[in-house]
């Protein structure tokens, strides 16, 4: 990949063996460990609005998912369980093992949040705080399907299509499908919320045909192995355990219907949130609102001064 635009002054980069492959990240700041985990169609860079304040506080780490950015890919002829959630969430514990860390914070936006709900279930006891910004379950949402969802999150029907129909088509214009597409997800339709440095490195990510692939694959996940799970959990009745933070945007497709909040609190013990004036890229159209949520939600607790020592 070419040399792209510098978004994250004093962070180091360091690429970790995850679980089965590579993943790069963007490592800075000192305290507590903050994994922050990015969406569909972009990277780690999503995070450079609000990274440098977290790190003040934190020790932040932004890692590129699987198959997106700079992160290894699987290889040719695995499963679509190779995609999941789960597999994705493996990737995570393992990096963070590998950096000394047996339990952190993390934070997950649209597909990273995906992969953040399902590290808080199936390892409850790795994850400290959850915060999931503007998602509900995937369970949920392909069971709530509607034509008016369907319409509006069109893209869960057609990148979850069979090999090769949908990579077929965006191939002949990868960049306009990706600005396209981010554009529409914004409150105000258009890409002037994004810094053009960012946009770089999603073009540069997104024009790669084999990871324009694995984002399908990525799909393919969400429609068939990720929902099984989610259903497996339902049934058991499993639910979150760790303080869960829902943030959601007004202009978001999350928002329709009964909203986020009330969906989340069948799926977490502990669960709050609220909205934000936003469209779906909450860190890049709201960064200020966002930041402000997370650091009031992460802080820790201060120490009562009349506690027996």
């Amino acid at each position: 990949m070419r040399e792209l635009p510098e978004l994250f002054s004093g962070f180091r980069s360091e690429t970790i063996e995850g679980d089965g492959t590579d993943i790069f990240c963007r490592i800075g700041g000192e305290g507590p460990p903050l994994v922050c985990l990015h969406g569909f169609p972009e990277t780690h860079a999503m995070w450079h609005r609000i990274a440098p304040a977290l790190a003040a506080r934190y020790t932040v780490v932004l890692p590129d998912l699987r198959g997106y950015g700079q992160s290894g890919m699987v290889g040719a002829g695995a499963d679509v369980t190779a995609y999941s959630k789960r597999a994705m969430a493996k990737d995570v514990v393992a990096v963070m093992n590998r950096l000394g860390y047996s339990s952190f914070r993390v934070a997950g936006h649209d597909r990273g949040g995906r992969v953040a709900y399902r590290l808080a279930l199936d390892f409850p006891e790795v994850v400290e705080k959850l915060a999931l910004l503007d998602i509900i379950p995937t369970a949920a949402m392909w069971d709530g399907i509607t034509v008016q969802r369907a319409l509006a999150a069109y893209h869960w029907l057609f990148l979850a299509q069979n090999e090769p129909m949908p990579e077929l088509l965006i191939a002949r214009a990868p960049i306009q499908y990706l600005d396209y597409t981010m554009a529409a997800w914004t409150k105000s339709g258009n890409l002037t919320s994004f810094d053009e440095r960012a946009l770089a490195h999603y073009r540069a990510f997104y024009k790669q045909t084999e990871r324009m692939h694995a984002t399908c694959e990525d799909y393919r996940a969400g429609a068939t192995a990720d929902w099984d799970d989610d259903r497996a959990d339902q049934e058991a009745g499993r639910k979150i355990a760790a303080p869960t933070l829902v943030l959601w945007g007004s202009h978001g497709i999350p928002g329709h219907g009964i909203g986020p909040l009330r969906i989340w609190e069948d799926w977490a013990e502990n669960v709050e949130g609220h909205e934000i004036e936003s469209g779906h890229f909450l860190c890049e159209e709201a960064p200020d609102e966002t930041l402000a949520a997370l650091l009031l939600f992460f802080e820790e607790p201060e120490a009562d001064e009349d506690a027996p020592q």
